[in-house]
């Protein structure tokens, strides 16, 4: 339901107005026509859906992975149905992604702008930081010196710094009539200098084609823009790696069962194999010290013919089971096979009440800490899948955010906390007192932590790169 509210960008009457008033295509049909096929990975689609600016979300930046004349591509493209595609903080923190995304699996980036630029009243939390809007520009300017290639259209309205977007990818085509790319639009020129110009004589597509030069192609409609631009990627000669079609077979459980399988409760963990064996290409699975540290599932296996690791939590990290993990996450490493986590951390154990326990505490974190080391400096890709609790140190040793995997992903019913807020279910007592005040407090901290620890709480904020369907784990 949440997905189907974002397809729909700023709502139907914004659509109308996009498409009828302006006569321009909607974002997602523009990306049909330049994409293979419907092989799209949608990427942090829920970003900004619990912060809305007015009545719609406030992204108005949509991106994704997909294919163009054979070669994976990340896509960055303006929504101006939502708030003319004005940039607001998480737009940038999504096209920031992105890019990082593109840097990492040198991938082609493809730009569809169309914005208003940046949101003005709120300056100060999308211009003057390094993680802000600029970034957006020195990483257009690394991403050339590393040679991945970069390609623009200008379908619509590009204004201020989002003007800098397409004059530095290395090709750019403008659409007539609809494109326009100006630092200052003209009610700015209006208010300066009090002559009237007309967006079309001011940036339009004739313009920046003739006479600035800031355009390579010129486009009579929407439909040869992207079809120059397909053109523009099938002879820049990069490929980086042709794929080759390999042979696998499927689980020979249904991927659908993972429904019934997705945790519902942090307090326990169902044994972890039942979901590899509905994940694994023929659920095969060689499992690498299996009666060592069982809390913890390591084994090698294919997905999609793809030969992959699996780190999977099968309980609470115990000292073996970090020791185990650690030892895997090596043998990885040297062997430059990828890495699958799959997260479903057990809330932490009462702390220790004797010297005993205290001792078997310490030696389990520094069994914590090396495998942590070992997940840090692993020089290999590593893809992570919340399938139920992320708490605490080990969301960090199972390579959460923290940790930069390549990609995170939630299932719907995933927590994402530092603490289980039931562990809060008693109130310290201090001497004799009222302790009203306390409960109110503590209830108030508990439905605060249940709120923040939502799945789609973290998508929303970008914490991952978004929430997908157990069922569709092995496509994603």
């Amino acid at each position: 339901e949440l997905l189907e509210t974002v397809s729909k960008g700023g709502g139907e009457n914004a659509i109308l107005r996009h498409t009828q008033r302006n006569k321009k295509l909607f974002v997602r049909e523009r990306l049909k026509l330049l994409l293979d096929d419907e092989s799209f990975l949608e990427l942090s689609p829920l970003a900004g859906l619990d912060m809305p600016y007015g009545d719609v979300p406030a992204a108005g930046c949509l991106t994704g992975i997909g294919k163009i004349c054979g070669v994976w591509c990340v896509f960055m493209a303006n929504d101006a149905t939502v708030k003319g595609g004005t940039i607001y903080p998480i737009g940038v923190k999504k096209q920031l992604r992105a890019q990082e995304i593109a840097m990492q699996n040198r991938l082609l980036s493809v730009y569809l702008v169309d914005s208003g630029g940046a949101f003005l009243p709120l300056q100060s939390e999308l211009f003057p930081d390094k993680s802000h809007g600029g970034r957006v520009f020195y990483n257009e300017a690394i991403m050339s010196a590393m040679r991945i290639p970069q390609v623009a259209v200008v379908c619509g309205s590009c204004v201020a710094g989002g003007a800098y977007v397409p004059t530095m990818a290395e090709e750019a085509v403008i659409i007539d009539k609809i494109g326009t790319l100006f630092l200052a639009g003209p009610p700015l020129v209006k208010a300066a200098t009090g002559e009237y110009v007309s967006p079309e004589d001011l940036g339009g597509a004739r313009l920046h084609s003739k006479v600035s030069g800031c355009s390579d192609h010129f486009a009579p409609s929407e439909k040869e823009a992207y079809e120059c631009i397909r053109n523009v990627i099938s002879t820049l000669n990069y490929d980086p790696l042709p794929e080759e079609v390999i042979e696998h077979d499927s689980p020979l459980y249904s991927s659908d069962e993972l429904l019934g399988l997705a945790p519902q409760d942090y307090r326990c963990t169902l044994p972890v194999k039942l979901i590899l064996s509905r994940l694994m290409d023929g659920s095969r699975f060689q499992e690498f010290k299996a009666n060592y540290g069982t809390t913890l599932v390591t084994g090698f296996g294919h997905v999609k013919g793809h030969l992959v690791g699996i780190v999977a939590n099968n309980g609470e990290l115990t000292h073996d089971a970090s020791l185990k993990g650690s030892h895997f996450v090596q043998l990885c490493s040297q062997r430059s096979i990828p890495i699958l986590f799959f997260q479903n951390t057990a809330p932490h154990t009462a702390e220790p009440t004797s010297i005993s326990q205290a001792e078997a505490h310490s030696n389990r974190l520094k069994a914590q800490a090396s495998m942590m080391a070992a997940v840090a400096c692993a020089a290999v890709p590593k893809i992570t899948v919340v399938i139920g609790g992320c708490y605490g140190s080990e969301s960090y040793v199972m390579c959460g955010r923290s940790f930069s995997p390549n990609f995170l992903f939630l299932w719907p019913n995933a927590r994402v906390a530092l603490v289980d807020s039931r562990h809060f279910s008693t109130v310290p007592q201090a001497g004799d007192g009222d302790c009203t005040g306390d409960e109110s407090e503590l209830k108030h901290l508990k439905e605060k932590l249940e709120e923040e620890s939502s799945a789609f709480y973290s998508s929303a904020r970008l914490w991952d790169d978004g929430v997908i369907l157990p069922q569709n784990t092995r496509k994603v």
